[in-house]
This record gives C-alpha cells, structure tokens and sequence, in this order.
C-alpha cells in the first residue's frame, strides 16, 4: 500500500470518518434547505426576524375593520369625502356600565366572604351576618338585570360628522344615538317601538314580530351637501330592500321633524341601512 503524506501542520482524518463528516453536512443543507430566512435591510449581518403570528392577526383584523368602514363610507356617491378619521366613543357616562355585572359580582363577592368568615375560614366573623344578608339580594337582583340586559350597539362616527353633530342634529336624532349606545333592560331589541309602529308587526300589510330588523350598528357622517346624517344599519334574514323602501316614508314622519330618510342595501346580503339626514344647516342654527 502507498502512504498517505500530508504538509506540516495538517491532519489527515481516517476515510470512515470523513465519510460520516460528509453525511451529517448533507443532512444539515437538506434541513434548512426549505426554511424561511428574513434579511433585516441595511445591516451588514445576517439577523432572523421573527414576528408572532398572533399579532399578525390582530394587526390584519383591525386593518380589515377601517377598510370595511372607508369602503362603506366610499362606495355611496353622496357621502362627502371630508376628514374621515374615527373618533372613538370614549366618553364615560353610567348609562355605558352594566348594572347587571355590577350586582352580581358585587352580590357574589360578599356572599363568598360571607360563608367564608362564618366558617372561620376568612376573618371577620362578626360582619359575615351582614355580607349574608346584602350579599343574597344583591346577586338576585344582579342576575335579573344580567338577563333583561340588552347591549349597545358599535357606533362609527367620523371626525367631520362629530363637528358638525352639535349643531345638525336635531334631539330626535340625538335622542336615537344615546339611546342605541347605552345598555338598556326589559328591551327586546333597540328601537322597538319605533320599529313596531313602522312595519306593523302582525297586522294587515305588515310582517311577521319573528321578521323584525334587527339593529347592528349606526354611522355618523357627512353628505356632499354638507348636511349631517345618521345611518342605522338593520339585519334582517326574512326581509328584502323593497320591504324597506315601502316603508321609506314612515322612517321619515316617525323620526321627523326636519328629518328626510333614505333607505339603501347595506354591504352584505342581508344588511339594510337606513339614512336618518338631518335637514338643519349648522348656519341657521348658529344664527
């Protein structure tokens, strides 16, 4: 056999074991073969970003809810494409607080350290008579509104529209707002009775109470006339948008005065809007 000669300095490995060197390199560059790298731009080293998939999501589902709402505002020829900033509904008023969670957890909470101090598991022995007694009635009451509780509905106002609110709203138009945008109790559906009077729930010519549009949300913006406009935007399964457009007068005399209602196809299939448009300029009213 010839022997195997190499330079001062170097060693040579045993041809098993750079056999073995050689498959273990292969099965590496097939691993990551397929991985996916992000380069970082405008740094000279090699860094992985990685970003988590939760915020991904949450990221394109608020993206997708403003698109929604530019494109609803964009899609109808007469909104004015003014400031279209939203404006979140941030101001704290009681009516925008449960009742019903208040209660209960309140109710719940005295009568737990009730029962707990009574059996000298907590201290305060002496008060739990007290917690047992408020404790009781308070969760009952608390249940009760929890159930006869009906929650508000989103509101979507946009920055023109709330500058010009003040001053073209009329109060039923206001009165519609606050009201549709606090917790109501012993209500079946925000603006019952408007819509009951309307479309004649069970009546000659009118539909079916288990028929009956149900209110999703409502929309403050600005027509290109500069006139100031609630839409209320109904669901209804069972209903068409002629059903609607019969009733395009009766939206206008129930919610007048100065007060011209219009009547549209919402974005899906099965959403109706109905436009409150306030028919009072800001000039007449500041003169």
């Amino acid at each position: 056999m010839g022997s195997l000669s190499a330079a001062s300095g170097t060693t040579v490995l045993p041809f098993h074991i750079r056999r073995q060197n050689n498959r273990r390199s292969a099965v590496y560059d097939r691993h990551h073969e397929n991985q996916p790298v992000v380069w970082s731009s405008q740094m000279t080293e090699q860094r992985w970003l990685y970003v988590p998939e939760t915020k991904l999501k949450r990221e394109a589902l608020r993206v997708g809810f403003v698109a929604r709402a530019a494109d609803s505002t964009s899609s109808s020829p007469s909104v004015a494409s003014g400031d279209k900033t939203l404006i979140p509904d941030d101001e704290f008023t009681l009516a925008k607080i449960s009742f019903g969670v208040i209660g209960l957890g309140l109710g719940v909470s005295l009568l737990s350290y009730g029962f707990g101090a009574y059996f000298n598991i907590l201290p305060g022995s002496e008060w739990s008579a007290i917690m047992l007694t408020y404790g009781f009635p308070l969760a009952i009451i608390g249940m009760a509104l929890k159930y006869a509780e009906l929650k508000p509905v989103p509101c979507l106002s946009y920055a023109d529209a709330v500058k010009l609110r003040e001053n073209s709203a009329t109060p039923i138009l206001t009165q519609v707002r606050n009201d549709v945008t606090r917790y109501r109790y012993g209500d079946e559906q925000h603006l019952e009775e408007a819509l009951k009077r309307i479309f004649q729930y069970g009546l000659g010519g009118g539909i079916p109470r288990r028929s009956a549009p149900i209110l999703t949300m409502i929309r403050e913006e600005v027509l290109t006339d500069g006139r100031y406009c609630l839409v209320l935007v109904f669901e209804a399964k069972a209903l068409k948008l002629s059903d609607f457009e019969q009733r395009q007068a009766k939206f206008t005399s129930f919610f007048g005065p100065n007060i011209t209602a219009e009547v549209g196809k919402g974005e899906s299939e099965n959403l109706y809007e109905v436009r409150l448009i306030s028919n009072v300029s800001a000039s007449s009213t500041t003169s």
